[in-house]
């Protein structure tokens, strides 16, 4: 059965919805810590690396020193390996700034359910898809752009890896968890925690549905597969 090393970077995040439709394709998650405390995995005997969010920065030099260098080493070993990468958020993120591309902080924060523009000929579906992100990246030289939206490039492709800006995993009750850390960002930008919530809960089955979608998608342009 095939496996995917999923990176975490907080206990309250796992792979959600995007986690669920590996599963139903026959993949099993192992999914591990990435922090200044936790030892640096190996992608070895693994066939797809999927890295999450983070509130950290990729240009945080600090953050770099404490782990986030150790991560872009994982990186480099799945592309010496052939293994594909799945990045979301601060996934996407690594992955542009790994391939030469930058991140910075953006004027404009996403935080909420938004839509996103498809480039001609991406099948990658406009949402609305759920944002949480304060960065934003310029994509390198070479890299597909898949979407964007009027803030942000939304998704691109670097050879097989694939990253996402947004965020395909999340559900209610993984927001319920992010929000007890990070309530007043999005207090601070408008929303009423609850009916975020509540907005969410609602959006879960067809947010299910786009989730599944992605990683079809993503497993068509990797080739990677689940025998």
């Amino acid at each position: 059965m095939a496996q995917i090393l999923v990176l975490r970077h907080h206990d309250e995040d796992h792979a959600g919805l995007i986690g669920d439709a590996f599963v139903e394709r026959g993949f099993t998650l192992d999914v591990v810590m990435m922090n200044e405390g936790t030892p640096t995995p190996s992608v070895e005997g693994y066939d797809i690396l999927l890295i999450l969010g983070s509130s950290s920065a990729v240009y945080d030099h600090e953050v770099e020193k404490a782990w986030f260098g150790r991560e872009l080493g994982v990186i480099a070993e799945a592309g010496e390996r052939d293994v594909p990468v799945f990045g979301i958020c601060f996934g996407a993120q690594a992955l542009c700034l790994f391939h030469g591309g930058s991140v910075a902080r953006s004027p404009e924060p996403e935080i909420g359910w938004y839509s996103i523009d498809a480039q001609p000929g991406v099948e990658i579906e406009s949402g609305p898809w759920f944002e949480f992100h304060f960065d934003r990246m310029e994509i390198p030289e070479g890299a597909e752009l898949w979407a964007t939206s009027p803030r942000a490039v939304q998704a691109f492709a670097m050879g097989r890896n694939v990253g996402v800006q947004f965020h395909p995993e999340i559900d209610d009750e993984q927001l319920r968890d992010w929000l007890e850390s990070a309530a007043e960002s999005a207090r601070d930008f408008g929303h009423d925690l609850e009916e975020l919530v509540a907005e969410t809960a609602r959006e879960v089955p067809e947010a299910r549905r786009r989730a599944d979608r992605l990683v079809a998608l993503f497993l068509r342009h990797s080739g990677a597969t689940s025998t």
